[in-house]
């Protein structure tokens, strides 16, 4: 979403951390590049002046102007003022002390309220709570049977009345059923328009006068630019909202209402939606989200990813194989999966600092991961485990049920014997070694004969 923003920022930033000094003129031309940017990343133009107008404030202070590196200075001083645009810190959602905690989502229809609110209890119950689901929103014909089935791709309980047309009446016998079923957290999700209208906000008032919601969570399109703005304004003068939930932040658009929403209406994002799938919502981190922007990376979210994909008896075995020296087709099936669950390999990799402005006009194609895929799943348990048995007849057979040529089968396995080589080398010694880790990149050669004799002389 932000690599607009990103990349007109990290241009301008850069040419500051080039020079020795900062006069006026330099922070000046600086200013005005920043307000271009985050005005063309449609953010709100009042939020703009006054962010603007912070920086500039804080770039002329006497700390930047005598530090021997102004530049880097200046960069600190945006990322700390983009990482406040945004909140202060994470915030998370506020728990009942008896149960249920009740969490009341809203927002306009097409937003993907119903969506978020099947992934926010994926979410809640990988913190070892149990959630519970209740399909509010009698307004949209297939409201009721979208959550359902998302309900049941999770496996988690949803209180459903299709006879009824009265969502306060559904809303509060949905939380005495959370109660009866022995669950500590009752998402209710709501009916959207098409616009904010006064029947709809008065019908949302309804409902969270009689269900009292510990959460009240507006869940807006990303997409939608500043209009997101207008009906966040709108939602938090009537309903009283305390925080938002921002769908489709992998989209094309331009940000804006990221960067916007907190500033405008005082309340804070707590969760992002960062693709389709129901298990990529995730707690939003401004400091995290400002140094993606600015192109610093953002590890801790690569560690949490990885530890959320990778079951611990699963990395447990895998290292303890990989320190053999042994890489099978059967490792390698596994190690896709993990990475496969953790996101978009263009979006990995964008989290380490410095390869994402690297990469930024690379071609990642990750249809080639699929390919190699197939070509390992047509392979027989015993090939994959015993990769040297194949022999030609088997790479024909390989080729055909994976939809590829017998080229492409040699290359992935000369793929896998590469690793498997580089893995021995690392474990016995004889590797190259990584920069700064002592010694040389190769073992020192002995001198010959001659050179010895030449010594001597």
């Amino acid at each position: 979403m932000f690599d607009s923003l990103s990349d007109r920022l990290q241009s301008v930033l850069g040419d500051l951390r080039k020079r020795g000094t900062l006069d006026e003129e330099a922070i000046s031309r600086a200013m005005r590049e920043i307000r271009l940017a985050l005005l063309e990343a449609d953010v709100n133009f009042k939020v703009v002046k006054e962010f603007v107008a912070q920086v500039r404030e804080r770039a002329h202070g006497q700390d930047v102007l005598r530090s021997l590196t102004p530049g880097q200075q200046v960069v600190k001083i945006v990322h700390e003022e983009l990482t406040a645009l945004m909140g202060a810190g994470a915030s998370g959602l506020a728990f009942a002390g008896r149960a249920p905690t009740v969490i009341l989502l809203a927002g306009l229809q097409g937003s993907g309220k119903t969506t978020a609110a099947a992934k926010l209890g994926l979410l809640l119950r990988k913190e070892e709570r149990r959630p519970f689901l209740v399909a509010a929103d009698l307004q949209r014909p297939a409201a009721i049977d979208q959550l359902e089935q998302l309900a049941g791709q999770i496996q988690i309980p949803v209180y459903t009345r299709r006879d009824s047309s009265d969502p306060v009446a559904v809303a509060r016998e949905g939380i005495e059923e959370c109660v009866r079923q022995g669950c500590d957290v009752a998402i209710v999700d709501t009916a959207g328009r098409l616009h904010v209208d006064e029947e709809m906000m008065a019908q949302l008032a309804s409902v969270r006068d009689a269900v009292k919601p510990h959460n009240v969570l507006l869940v807006l399109d990303s997409m939608t630019g500043q209009e997101a703005v207008t009906v966040a304004e709108a939602f938090s003068d009537r309903v009283s909202i305390d925080g938002v939930v921002m769908t489709k932040l992998d989209g094309d658009a331009r940000g804006g209402a990221a960067l916007s929403v907190k500033a405008v209406t005082g309340k804070p994002i707590k969760y992002v939606s960062v693709g389709e799938k129901l298990d990529q919502l995730e707690l939003f981190h401004p400091e995290r989200m400002a140094s993606r922007i600015l192109g610093m990376g953002d590890v801790l979210s690569l560690i949490e990813r990885a530890e959320q994909a990778v079951a611990v008896d699963e990395q447990a075995e895998l290292e303890e194989r990989m320190l053999r020296g042994q890489f099978s087709f059967e490792d390698f099936l596994r190690t896709y999966k993990m990475m496969r669950r953790m996101g978009s390999l263009t979006g990995l990799l964008g989290m380490i600092p410095g390869l994402g402005s690297q990469l930024k006009d690379a071609e990642v194609d990750e249809k080639q991961l699929a390919r190699v895929e197939a070509v390992v799943l047509s392979m027989t348990l015993e090939e994959r485990r015993r990769p040297g048995m194949i022999d030609g007849k088997r790479r024909l057979r390989i080729a055909k049920g994976s939809g590829t040529t017998v080229q492409q089968v040699n290359q992935v396995l000369e793929m896998r014997r590469q690793m498997e080589r580089m893995l021995k080398q690392v474990n016995t010694g004889k590797g190259p070694r990584l920069p700064g880790a002592g010694g040389s990149a190769r073992p020192a050669r002995r001198p010959s004969n001659a050179r010895r004799k030449r010594r001597r002389r």
